[in-house]
Protein backbone atom coordinates (compact mmCIF):
# COMPACT_ATOMS: atom_id res chain seq x y z
CA UNK A 1 0.00 0.00 0.00
CA UNK A 2 1.15 3.54 -0.78
CA UNK A 3 0.02 6.82 0.75
CA UNK A 4 -2.27 7.49 -2.22
CA UNK A 5 -3.70 4.00 -2.88
CA UNK A 6 -7.04 5.08 -1.40
CA UNK A 7 -7.38 7.79 -4.07
CA UNK A 8 -9.21 6.32 -7.06
CA UNK A 9 -7.65 8.59 -9.68
CA UNK A 10 -4.61 10.31 -8.15
CA UNK A 11 -2.93 13.34 -9.69
CA UNK A 12 0.83 12.78 -9.84
CA UNK A 13 3.34 15.49 -10.72
CA UNK A 14 6.72 14.64 -12.29
CA UNK A 15 9.32 17.34 -11.63
CA UNK A 16 12.33 17.74 -13.91
CA UNK A 17 13.38 21.28 -14.78
CA UNK A 18 16.64 20.79 -16.69
CA UNK A 19 17.71 20.18 -20.31
CA UNK A 20 15.97 18.54 -23.27
CA UNK A 21 17.84 15.23 -23.24
CA UNK A 22 17.28 14.81 -19.48
CA UNK A 23 13.58 15.52 -19.95
CA UNK A 24 13.22 13.08 -22.86
CA UNK A 25 14.63 10.28 -20.71
CA UNK A 26 12.22 11.20 -17.91
CA UNK A 27 9.11 11.01 -20.12
CA UNK A 28 8.72 7.19 -19.73
CA UNK A 29 7.90 7.76 -16.05
CA UNK A 30 4.44 8.96 -17.13
CA UNK A 31 3.55 5.73 -18.93
CA UNK A 32 4.52 3.60 -15.93
CA UNK A 33 2.51 5.79 -13.55
CA UNK A 34 -0.52 5.11 -15.77
CA UNK A 35 0.18 1.38 -15.46
CA UNK A 36 0.40 1.58 -11.67
CA UNK A 37 -2.69 3.79 -11.32
CA UNK A 38 -5.24 3.33 -14.07
CA UNK A 39 -7.06 6.60 -14.64
CA UNK A 40 -4.38 8.68 -12.89
CA UNK A 41 -3.75 12.22 -14.05
CA UNK A 42 -0.08 12.87 -14.80
CA UNK A 43 1.37 16.38 -14.98
CA UNK A 44 4.95 17.42 -15.72
CA UNK A 45 6.69 20.36 -14.06
CA UNK A 46 9.24 21.66 -16.56
CA UNK A 47 10.77 24.70 -18.21
CA UNK A 48 9.23 26.80 -20.97
CA UNK A 49 11.78 25.69 -23.53
CA UNK A 50 11.21 21.96 -22.90
CA UNK A 51 7.39 22.16 -23.06
CA UNK A 52 7.24 21.17 -26.77
CA UNK A 53 9.05 17.91 -25.90
CA UNK A 54 6.79 17.20 -22.94
CA UNK A 55 3.69 17.86 -25.05
CA UNK A 56 4.57 14.99 -27.41
CA UNK A 57 3.74 12.27 -24.88
CA UNK A 58 0.16 11.01 -24.76
CA UNK A 59 0.45 9.78 -21.16
CA UNK A 60 1.21 13.31 -19.88
CA UNK A 61 -2.05 15.14 -19.29
CA UNK A 62 -0.82 18.62 -18.33
CA UNK A 63 2.26 20.82 -18.29
CA UNK A 64 3.10 22.98 -15.25
CA UNK A 65 5.50 25.80 -16.10
CA UNK A 66 8.31 26.23 -13.57
CA UNK A 67 9.45 29.49 -15.17
CA UNK A 68 5.99 30.98 -14.56
CA UNK A 69 5.88 29.59 -11.03
CA UNK A 70 9.21 31.25 -10.13
CA UNK A 71 7.90 34.69 -11.15
CA UNK A 72 5.22 34.59 -8.44
CA UNK A 73 5.68 35.86 -4.87
CA UNK A 74 6.36 33.05 -2.38
CA UNK A 75 2.83 32.90 -1.00
CA UNK A 76 1.35 32.79 -4.49
CA UNK A 77 3.71 29.99 -5.48
CA UNK A 78 2.25 27.84 -2.71
CA UNK A 79 -1.30 28.71 -3.74
CA UNK A 80 -0.49 27.97 -7.38
CA UNK A 81 0.70 24.45 -6.55
CA UNK A 82 -2.30 23.92 -4.26
CA UNK A 83 -4.63 24.78 -7.15
CA UNK A 84 -3.12 21.92 -9.17
CA UNK A 85 -4.68 19.48 -6.66
CA UNK A 86 -1.62 17.23 -6.78
CA UNK A 87 -1.63 14.06 -4.65
CA UNK A 88 2.01 13.12 -5.19
CA UNK A 89 5.17 14.71 -6.58
CA UNK A 90 8.23 12.85 -7.87
CA UNK A 91 11.42 14.91 -7.65
CA UNK A 92 13.30 13.32 -10.56
CA UNK A 93 15.75 16.22 -10.58
CA UNK A 94 16.48 17.35 -7.02
CA UNK A 95 15.58 21.04 -6.71
CA UNK A 96 15.58 22.64 -3.27
CA UNK A 97 13.09 25.35 -4.21
CA UNK A 98 10.54 22.95 -5.71
CA UNK A 99 10.91 20.53 -2.80
CA UNK A 100 10.21 23.33 -0.31
CA UNK A 101 7.15 24.66 -2.18
CA UNK A 102 5.73 21.15 -2.63
CA UNK A 103 5.88 20.55 1.11
CA UNK A 104 4.43 23.96 1.95
CA UNK A 105 1.60 23.31 -0.51
CA UNK A 106 0.69 20.19 1.45
CA UNK A 107 1.20 17.60 -1.30
CA UNK A 108 0.46 14.33 0.47
CA UNK A 109 3.22 12.15 -1.02
CA UNK A 110 6.60 13.70 -1.84
CA UNK A 111 9.22 11.36 -3.31
CA UNK A 112 12.90 12.26 -3.40
CA UNK A 113 16.35 10.67 -3.12
CA UNK A 114 18.36 10.06 0.03
CA UNK A 115 21.46 11.80 -1.31
CA UNK A 116 20.05 15.32 -1.03
CA UNK A 117 19.98 16.65 2.53
CA UNK A 118 17.04 18.97 1.78
CA UNK A 119 14.94 15.94 0.76
CA UNK A 120 15.23 14.62 4.30
CA UNK A 121 13.08 17.46 5.57
CA UNK A 122 10.94 18.18 2.49
CA UNK A 123 10.03 14.65 1.32
CA UNK A 124 8.21 11.87 3.15
CA UNK A 125 9.34 8.99 0.91
CA UNK A 126 13.05 8.64 0.20
CA UNK A 127 14.63 6.39 -2.41
CA UNK A 128 18.27 5.33 -2.22
CA UNK A 129 19.64 6.25 -5.64
CA UNK A 130 23.21 7.00 -6.70
CA UNK A 131 23.21 7.89 -10.38
CA UNK A 132 26.99 8.23 -10.74
CA UNK A 133 27.74 4.76 -9.37
CA UNK A 134 24.84 2.91 -10.97
CA UNK A 135 25.08 0.73 -14.10
CA UNK A 136 21.48 1.54 -15.02
CA UNK A 137 20.59 3.77 -17.95
CA UNK A 138 19.27 7.26 -17.13
CA UNK A 139 15.77 6.25 -18.30
CA UNK A 140 15.84 3.33 -15.86
CA UNK A 141 17.26 5.40 -13.01
CA UNK A 142 14.32 7.78 -13.31
CA UNK A 143 11.91 4.87 -12.94
CA UNK A 144 13.54 3.76 -9.68
CA UNK A 145 11.72 6.72 -8.11
CA UNK A 146 8.42 4.94 -8.76
CA UNK A 147 9.18 2.23 -6.18
CA UNK A 148 7.26 4.07 -3.42
CA UNK A 149 4.26 4.01 -5.79
CA UNK A 150 4.44 0.26 -6.19
CA UNK A 151 6.87 -0.37 -9.05
CA UNK A 152 8.46 -3.72 -8.16
CA UNK A 153 11.10 -4.08 -10.86
CA UNK A 154 12.97 -1.57 -12.98
CA UNK A 155 11.92 -2.21 -16.61
CA UNK A 156 14.38 -3.14 -19.34
CA UNK A 157 15.20 -0.59 -22.03
CA UNK A 158 13.27 -2.77 -24.51
CA UNK A 159 10.19 -2.52 -22.27
CA UNK A 160 10.62 1.24 -21.96
CA UNK A 161 10.80 1.55 -25.75
CA UNK A 162 7.66 -0.61 -26.13
CA UNK A 163 5.77 1.77 -23.84
CA UNK A 164 6.75 4.90 -25.80
CA UNK A 165 3.63 6.85 -26.82
CA UNK A 166 5.17 9.72 -28.77
CA UNK A 167 2.93 11.77 -31.06
CA UNK A 168 3.83 14.99 -32.84
CA UNK A 169 1.48 17.94 -32.35
CA UNK A 170 3.11 20.55 -34.60
CA UNK A 171 2.59 20.64 -38.37
CA UNK A 172 5.44 21.63 -40.65
CA UNK A 173 5.14 24.67 -42.88
CA UNK A 174 5.31 23.97 -46.65
CA UNK A 175 8.78 25.56 -46.68
CA UNK A 176 10.06 23.11 -44.07
CA UNK A 177 8.37 20.16 -45.78
CA UNK A 178 10.13 21.10 -49.02
CA UNK A 179 13.52 20.65 -47.34
CA UNK A 180 12.81 16.92 -47.01
CA UNK A 181 13.52 15.02 -50.23
CA UNK A 182 11.09 12.41 -51.52
CA UNK A 183 13.70 10.54 -53.59
CA UNK A 184 16.65 10.45 -51.15
CA UNK A 185 17.39 9.42 -47.58
CA UNK A 186 16.93 12.49 -45.39
CA UNK A 187 19.88 12.53 -42.99
CA UNK A 188 20.05 15.13 -40.23
CA UNK A 189 23.47 15.97 -38.82
CA UNK A 190 23.44 17.91 -35.54
CA UNK A 191 27.14 18.65 -34.94
CA UNK A 192 27.05 20.80 -31.79
CA UNK A 193 25.85 19.93 -28.29
CA UNK A 194 25.57 23.10 -26.17
CA UNK A 195 28.14 21.45 -23.92
CA UNK A 196 25.85 18.55 -23.00
CA UNK A 197 27.89 15.93 -24.85
CA UNK A 198 31.43 15.38 -26.11
CA UNK A 199 31.55 16.72 -29.66
CA UNK A 200 33.00 14.72 -32.56
CA UNK A 201 34.43 17.75 -34.37
CA UNK A 202 33.44 19.61 -37.53
CA UNK A 203 36.28 18.13 -39.58
CA UNK A 204 34.97 14.63 -38.90
CA UNK A 205 31.44 15.60 -39.85
CA UNK A 206 32.73 17.23 -43.06
CA UNK A 207 34.60 14.06 -44.01
CA UNK A 208 31.52 11.98 -43.23
CA UNK A 209 29.37 14.14 -45.50
CA UNK A 210 31.92 13.82 -48.31
CA UNK A 211 31.78 10.02 -47.90
CA UNK A 212 28.01 9.93 -48.49
CA UNK A 213 26.80 9.80 -52.13
CA UNK A 214 24.74 12.96 -52.80
CA UNK A 215 22.40 11.07 -55.13
CA UNK A 216 21.29 8.90 -52.22
CA UNK A 217 21.51 11.24 -49.20
CA UNK A 218 19.84 14.57 -48.58
CA UNK A 219 22.09 15.93 -45.81
CA UNK A 220 20.54 18.55 -43.52
CA UNK A 221 22.47 20.44 -40.85
CA UNK A 222 20.50 21.49 -37.77
CA UNK A 223 21.42 23.62 -34.77
CA UNK A 224 20.04 26.32 -32.52
CA UNK A 225 20.14 30.05 -33.25
CA UNK A 226 23.26 30.34 -31.09
CA UNK A 227 24.91 27.43 -32.88
CA UNK A 228 24.17 28.96 -36.29
CA UNK A 229 26.85 31.59 -35.72
CA UNK A 230 29.36 28.85 -34.87
CA UNK A 231 28.51 26.77 -37.95
CA UNK A 232 27.98 29.29 -40.77
CA UNK A 233 31.58 29.43 -42.01
CA UNK A 234 31.96 25.64 -41.75
CA UNK A 235 28.75 24.97 -43.68
CA UNK A 236 30.02 27.15 -46.53
CA UNK A 237 32.89 24.65 -47.01
CA UNK A 238 30.48 21.70 -47.47
CA UNK A 239 29.10 20.42 -50.79
CA UNK A 240 26.40 22.70 -52.25
CA UNK A 241 23.79 19.93 -51.91
CA UNK A 242 23.97 20.15 -48.10
CA UNK A 243 21.02 22.07 -46.62
CA UNK A 244 21.58 24.52 -43.77
CA UNK A 245 18.62 24.58 -41.38
CA UNK A 246 20.46 25.98 -38.36
CA UNK A 247 18.42 28.50 -36.38
CA UNK A 248 15.39 28.16 -38.66
CA UNK A 249 13.01 26.08 -36.55
CA UNK A 250 11.29 26.33 -33.22
CA UNK A 251 11.73 23.31 -30.96
CA UNK A 252 8.21 22.14 -31.80
CA UNK A 253 8.96 22.33 -35.51
CA UNK A 254 12.31 20.61 -35.04
CA UNK A 255 10.64 17.68 -33.28
CA UNK A 256 8.21 17.16 -36.15
CA UNK A 257 10.94 17.73 -38.74
CA UNK A 258 13.12 15.07 -37.09
CA UNK A 259 10.20 12.63 -36.95
CA UNK A 260 9.77 12.92 -40.74
CA UNK A 261 13.47 12.45 -41.58
CA UNK A 262 15.16 9.12 -42.15
CA UNK A 263 17.92 9.40 -39.58
CA UNK A 264 19.99 11.64 -37.31
CA UNK A 265 23.60 11.66 -36.10
CA UNK A 266 24.76 13.60 -33.03
CA UNK A 267 26.70 13.34 -29.81
CA UNK A 268 24.88 13.04 -26.48
CA UNK A 269 22.60 16.04 -26.90
CA UNK A 270 18.87 16.84 -26.86
CA UNK A 271 18.09 16.31 -30.58
CA UNK A 272 19.73 12.86 -30.40
CA UNK A 273 17.25 11.80 -27.72
CA UNK A 274 14.38 13.44 -29.58
CA UNK A 275 15.26 11.45 -32.72
CA UNK A 276 15.28 8.20 -30.75
CA UNK A 277 11.94 9.13 -29.18
CA UNK A 278 10.34 9.69 -32.59
CA UNK A 279 11.45 6.24 -33.76
CA UNK A 280 13.75 7.18 -36.65
CA UNK A 281 17.26 5.81 -37.25
CA UNK A 282 19.46 7.42 -34.61
CA UNK A 283 23.21 7.19 -34.09
CA UNK A 284 24.85 8.65 -31.00
CA UNK A 285 28.62 9.15 -30.78
CA UNK A 286 29.95 8.56 -27.26
CA UNK A 287 33.21 8.27 -25.34
CA UNK A 288 33.66 5.51 -22.76
CA UNK A 289 34.04 8.19 -20.09
CA UNK A 290 31.79 8.07 -17.06
CA UNK A 291 29.31 9.57 -16.44
CA UNK A 292 28.70 10.56 -20.10
CA UNK A 293 29.17 7.04 -21.53
CA UNK A 294 26.39 5.33 -23.53
CA UNK A 295 25.60 2.92 -20.72
CA UNK A 296 24.06 5.92 -19.00
CA UNK A 297 23.05 8.19 -21.90
CA UNK A 298 22.56 6.12 -25.09
CA UNK A 299 19.52 7.14 -27.16
CA UNK A 300 16.46 5.01 -26.39
CA UNK A 301 14.29 4.16 -29.38
CA UNK A 302 13.18 1.43 -31.81
CA UNK A 303 15.90 2.33 -34.33
CA UNK A 304 18.40 3.97 -31.99
CA UNK A 305 22.01 2.93 -31.62
CA UNK A 306 25.41 4.33 -30.77
CA UNK A 307 29.13 4.07 -31.38
CA UNK A 308 31.40 4.03 -28.33
CA UNK A 309 35.03 5.06 -28.62
CA UNK A 310 36.52 2.73 -26.00
CA UNK A 311 38.55 5.73 -24.81
CA UNK A 312 37.96 9.01 -22.95
CA UNK A 313 37.60 10.89 -26.24
CA UNK A 314 35.99 10.28 -29.66
CA UNK A 315 39.19 9.99 -31.72
CA UNK A 316 38.79 6.26 -32.43
CA UNK A 317 35.42 6.81 -34.13
CA UNK A 318 36.27 7.55 -37.77
CA UNK A 319 34.13 9.16 -40.49
CA UNK A 320 34.46 5.93 -42.49
CA UNK A 321 32.99 3.89 -39.62
CA UNK A 322 30.06 6.26 -39.29
CA UNK A 323 29.40 6.44 -43.04
CA UNK A 324 29.38 2.65 -43.34
CA UNK A 325 26.81 2.46 -40.53
CA UNK A 326 24.62 5.19 -42.04
CA UNK A 327 24.64 3.50 -45.47
CA UNK A 328 22.94 0.48 -43.89
CA UNK A 329 19.94 2.69 -43.07
CA UNK A 330 18.92 2.96 -46.72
Amino acid sequence: MTDIDHIKTPHILISRVDAIGDVVLTLPVAAYIKQLFHGAKVSFLGRTYTQPVINTIASIDAFVNYDELKKLPDSEQIAYIQKQNVDAIIHVLPNKHIAKVAKQAGIKLRIGTTNRVFHWYTCNKLVKLSRKKSDLHEAQLNLVLLKPLGLRQVPSLADIIANNNFHSKVDLTPALTDVLASDKFNLIIHPKSHGSGMEWGLDNFAELINNLPPDKFNVIITGSENEKALLTNWIQTLPPTVQDMTGQMSLGQLITFISKAGGLIASGTGPLHIAALTGINTLGLFPSLRPIHPGRWAPVGKKAGYMESGTNNLETITPFMVSEKVKTWI
